[in-house]
């Protein structure tokens, strides 16, 4: 079982694909050894800050609904 809050979990169906998070840019294996951590630092790249252009927190539960108007894969 993960340590890592449903809410910030990066698996979900559905994410925006604008929603940015650290570990997509470290290109490394894991390490067994370390524990692995999630900063919880999400940002939207429509605006480039931690609030989408709909002014709702940029993270993956609320990132991963197209019923969400600025979500990549809704109709708008």
């Amino acid at each position: 079982m993960s340590d890592i809050p449903d809410r910030l979990n990066t698996e979900r169906p559905g994410l925006c694909s604008a929603l940015h998070w650290k570990s997509q840019y470290i290109w490394s294996a894991p390490d067994p050894t370390v524990q692995p951590s999630n900063s919880g630092l999400f940002w939207c790249g429509l605006t480039q800050t931690c609030i989408g252009p709909d002014g709702k927190v940029a993270e993956p539960e609320n990132c991963c609904s197209a019923e969400r108007g600025c979500h990549c894969g809704s109709s708008k």
